[in-house]
């Protein structure tokens, strides 16, 4: 809803992508951790406009599970695909009755920005609310000026102004080719004026196709006006049609991500090295050092410090972390952990406050407890770790018995020596110790101190007698 104008959106996404060479459907490719669909959806919600139509056809199931249980979304099917103009005629069915302007895009056109959607909008309702008797507003086109406009299709305009028509690059007279003033795919139309624009479109081209863009010439020769919004920034209407466009697009929303972290208070030392993903959210006085990349819908608390090379995927870190080349997959982390470097936090990771993640330590599926400690050359999986417990280096717990995963639990105050296996499922409660290269399988009592190990014997002279060296200097 914008200026009291119900607004509907019609997001253009049938289309197969030939120049992207994939099997999946090109709105779905993702730049920056959204696919681009949803970066145009995204955009769209955050200018105002709750009631979307996607237009599917190629991949449409996938399409459609992508969008699963997002609000507002209703779609429609294009089969066989024939033109833009076909596309939006499929839509119509699916457009709420008391729809009065639709805004149309396409699906693959993730760095437009909500403003410019926004900024649509309100001209459009400025338009309505001031325009002529006899000649009504009946559009708005998204435009920008290209100093090589070279391929793009030229907008055409009248002595007063108005659109007239959108010229393509091989129609174009060599006058219209000096046009600097392209047709950027973004549009916002009356919508009874639309229905019956499209109503009389027809596909008399080479391509046997149905043109969004002869609306324009068709409403215009209807006598009603088409005005324009000119897009400050031409990158932002850019289409992604093969990989390198993509990659062009995930590096622009990466440094607007980082550029939006910064102004929030974060500190980003270099900011073209770090990936930051559209969806990750990081706290005042945080420090990022190079090469991090922070992913999904991972949120950073504030005051913490990633060192360079961290990867961190749908994770959560409390504030004041320090975290050092390290990676964190679906795991949590509280106030003031110490991660790394080289820790490797798998899905259901969860630490407390103050806990400390060493060099080469792997956790899976464990709660560590508040001030515990695993600092390094350890496996803990599938555990419960209380307060206040040190891990010695080395130890494991041996979770899985090739067909069961069990729980190890470890109470609180708990020392484990260096080289301990923990054989699953198995119990050491609060203040027990285990001395070190131990195997337990059986439960360690409170307070008490667990030994199991072989008896250390000596064979007196084996090295010189019988040891494999010996016997081969014999030979």
């Amino acid at each position: 809803m914008s200026n009291n104008i119900k607004t509907t959106a019609v997001i253009m996404a049938a289309g197969k992508g030939t120049r992207m060479k994939s099997a999946l459907p090109k709105v779905l490719h993702k730049a920056a951790g959204r696919t681009m669909l949803q970066q145009v959806l995204h955009q769209v919600r955050a200018a105002g406009v709750d009631e979307q139509v996607i237009v599917v056809g190629h991949g449409a199931d996938e399409v459609r599970a992508s969008l699963q249980g997002q609000p507002g979304c209703h779609f429609a099917l294009q089969m066989p695909q024939l033109g833009t103009g076909h596309c939006v005629q499929q839509a119509l069915p699916k457009i709420p009755a008391d729809t009065q302007a639709v805004l149309i895009l396409c699906g693959d056109t993730p760095l437009l920005r909500a403003e410019t959607l926004r900024q649509m909008q309100e001209q459009f309702a400025v338009g309505l609310a001031n325009q002529a008797a006899d000649k009504p507003l009946a559009g708005l086109l998204l435009t920008c000026l290209l100093d090589n406009p070279t391929g793009y299709g030229r907008i055409v305009r009248d002595k007063s102004g108005s659109v007239q028509a959108i010229v393509e690059e091989k129609d174009a007279t060599a006058e219209q080719k000096q046009i600097r003033e392209i047709n950027a795919g973004a549009y916002i139309f009356d919508y009874p004026a639309l229905q019956k624009a499209l109503a009389q479109l027809d596909n008399n081209n080479a391509q046997g196709e149905y043109y969004l863009t002869d609306v324009i010439s068709l409403l215009a020769q209807a006598g009603l006006r088409l005005d324009t919004v000119q897009a400050a920034d031409p990158l932002e209407t850019t289409g992604v049609n093969d990989r390198v466009q993509l990659a062009a697009a995930a590096s622009e929303l990466y440094h607007r991500k980082a550029e939006e972290l910064m102004l929030s208070g974060v500190t980003i030392i270099n900011p073209a090295s770090c990936c930051i993903e559209l969806d990750v959210e990081v706290g005042a006085d945080t420090v990022i050092y190079p090469n991090c990349q922070l992913r999904g819908c991972t949120k950073i608390g504030p005051g913490c410090v990633l060192d360079s090379d961290c990867l961190i995927t749908d994770s959560e870190v409390g504030a004041g972390s320090h975290i050092t080349k390290s990676v964190l997959n679906q795991a949590t982390a509280g106030q003031k952990a110490e991660i790394g470097p080289f820790a490797y936090l798998r899905p259901g990771a969860r630490l407390a406050d103050n806990v400390k993640i060493g060099d080469f330590a792997e956790i899976k599926n464990a709660k560590i407890g508040n001030g515990s400690k695993v600092p390094h050359l350890s496996y803990i999986g599938d555990a419960e770790v209380g307060e206040n417990v040190n891990i010695g280096c080395g130890t494991i717990t041996c979770n899985y018995d090739g067909l069961n995963k069990h729980l190890t639990k470890i109470g609180n105050n708990v020392f484990v020596g260096s080289n301990t296996n923990l054989v699953a499922p198995v119990s050491v409660e609060d203040d027990a110790f285990i001395a070190a290269g131990s195997t337990i399988t059986k439960t360690v009592n409170a307070g008490a101190l667990a030994v199991e190990r072989s008896p250390q014997r000596e064979i007196a002279n084996w090295g010189r007698e019988k040891s494999p060296r010996a016997l081969n200097n014999k030979a």
